[in-house]
């Protein structure tokens, strides 16, 4: 009986992963609960007293001393108490007597649902001990109910509860998931220790951040900033505490291996890694990265900036929806104004002080060149218009003279009969005024002349022969396409 009873005691301590003593006062109090429930040592203090070696079980009637009694059951005088114990003062508790340790059916139901219960309680205030110095750690926890506002993960020996205001929009779980989470706080409740923990607090990104890389678990580098937008993207500014670290570099990795296992954890969330700096134009320069910035004009009380991009570039730098200005302006602590290069140059003045660079000052100067002819173009007086058309104003360029010797063109050298009758110059004759041509009987006689052609000479083009070679394949081709007129056979002997 005593080596079963050690055995079940064991047995219950490792099951609720608790200690042996906390266990054996949890009986003790059982027992002590069931014997007050027995008709034997009803209204009165018991005590019992379990030998966790032997398994012997004492139970005593326990009685307070005081001056005067009023209660026999309870209490008892100093010169009774010093009987059983000689040194016993008043307020001491002395046990009077011993009871036997037999208890009935319903005696011992109780003592069962005393130990569950002082067992259960045990168990909740180890675990808010546990967990209590812990928050703000990142753990890994493995869903276990999904609820509508809600979700339930196991935590060790522990429930946690992710509630829907510390979810990313975009993320789903699934029962058996394990993901990474953020202890957010510890608290105790009717129902024990109320574990709350968090996927869209900023801190779990630095949390990663340490556990990927060593640099910053070690402090080579320090993150001085974050701004999140959980499940979407977030900015993180990093500086170099150790001369001949790169922070950037440090964060990212070896081909952007540490970077990627941090989005692989956040379930893809875009994660901008910059590099924090003390001048503020600078560092808004980086925040509204991945654009670039031409310009950051920083207000006097350095409140807020006004960032330059290129115009192309300005969707870029605002983002969807405004999300990489607001990420920056969150980041830097600033209020960021973000402009296009088009509408400064036309509109906004350039500051006095910020003297630009010689690009900038030649795309300034070249649209204003041509604002400005355009406007005294507009407004110049008529005659002034005039003058400037006049060719006496016009830039002194020599005329090409013409040349004594006369230039012979170069149909001059082809012999006149062979020129196409269209070819041929002739001198119109005057039209009198009102006619609408010349009658036929005053046209010249060489339009009604057929020229012959003469021999091949050498270098002389032979118009006439070609237009009959091309009269004769033309005449062939629609002879073909008629089908009459000509035979196959005389086609052929014409062609051999």
């Amino acid at each position: 009986m005593r080596s079963d009873f050690i055995i079940a005691l064991t047995q219950l301590a490792a099951e609720r992963n608790l200690p042996r003593e906390i266990v054996l006062s949890a009986i003790e109090a059982a027992l002590a609960s069931a014997y007050k429930r027995d008709s034997v040592a009803g209204g009165q203090n018991i005590s019992v007293t379990l030998d966790p070696g032997s398994g012997d079980v004492s139970v005593f009637v326990v009685k307070t001393v005081v001056e005067d009694v009023e209660d026999p059951l309870l209490q008892l005088t100093p010169k009774e108490a010093r009987k059983i114990k000689p040194d016993a003062e008043i307020g001491d508790v002395v046990p009077t007597e011993s009871l036997p340790h037999s208890a009935g059916r319903i005696a011992a139901q109780t003592a069962k649902q005393v130990v569950i219960q002082r067992l259960r309680e045990a168990e909740r205030e180890l675990v808010f001990q546990e967990y209590e110095d812990k928050e703000g750690e990142v753990f890994t926890v493995t869903v276990q109910k999904l609820e509508p506002t809600h979700v339930t993960a196991e935590l060790g020996r522990a429930e946690a509860i992710l509630p829907i205001s510390e979810q990313p929009p975009y993320e789903r779980y699934r029962v058996g998931q394990k993901v990474k989470v953020l202890l957010q706080s510890v608290r105790r409740s009717n129902r024990g220790p109320e574990l709350i923990i968090s996927r869209a607090d900023t801190l779990l990104v630095k949390r990663l951040f340490e556990l990927e890389v060593p640099e910053i678990f070690n402090g080579a580098v320090e993150i001085v900033g974050i701004a999140r937008e959980a499940g979407s993207r977030s900015k993180v500014a990093v500086f170099a505490k150790q001369d001949g670290v790169d922070a950037v570099g440090s964060c990212v990795g070896l081909r952007g291996i540490r970077i990627q296992n941090i989005v692989n954890e956040l379930y893809g969330e875009k994660i901008d890694v910059v590099k924090w700096t003390k001048d503020p134009a600078q560092f808004v320069a980086s925040a509204l990265s991945p654009s670039q910035v031409m310009r950051v004009d920083v207000n006097e009380d350095k409140s807020s900036v006004v960032a330059i991009v290129p115009d192309r570039q300005l969707s870029l730098a605002i983002g969807k929806d405004g999300q990489n200005a607001r990420l920056a302006a969150k980041l830097t602590g600033l209020n960021v104004d973000i402009k296009s290069d088009v509408e400064v140059d036309t509109k906004t003045p350039v500051k006095a002080g910020a003297a630009p660079t010689a690009e900038e000052a030649a795309e300034a100067v070249a649209p204003a060149a041509e604002e400005t002819t355009a406007e005294e173009a507009i407004e110049a007086p008529a005659a002034e218009l005039v003058e400037a058309e006049a060719p006496a104003e016009a830039p002194a360029v020599e005329p090409v003279q013409p040349s004594e010797e006369p230039v012979e063109p170069v149909a001059a050298e082809i012999p006149k009969e062979l020129l196409l009758p269209e070819e041929v110059p002739s001198v119109p004759k005057p039209v009198p005024a009102g006619d609408v041509g010349a009658p036929i009987q005053e046209l010249p006689d060489e339009i009604w002349r057929v020229r012959q052609p003469v021999a091949a000479q050498p270098g002389v083009i032979r118009f006439a022969e070609d237009i009959a070679e091309l009269d004769r394949g033309a005449g062939g081709r629609r002879g073909r396409r008629g089908g009459g007129g000509r035979s196959r056979k005389t086609r052929t002997t014409r062609r051999r």
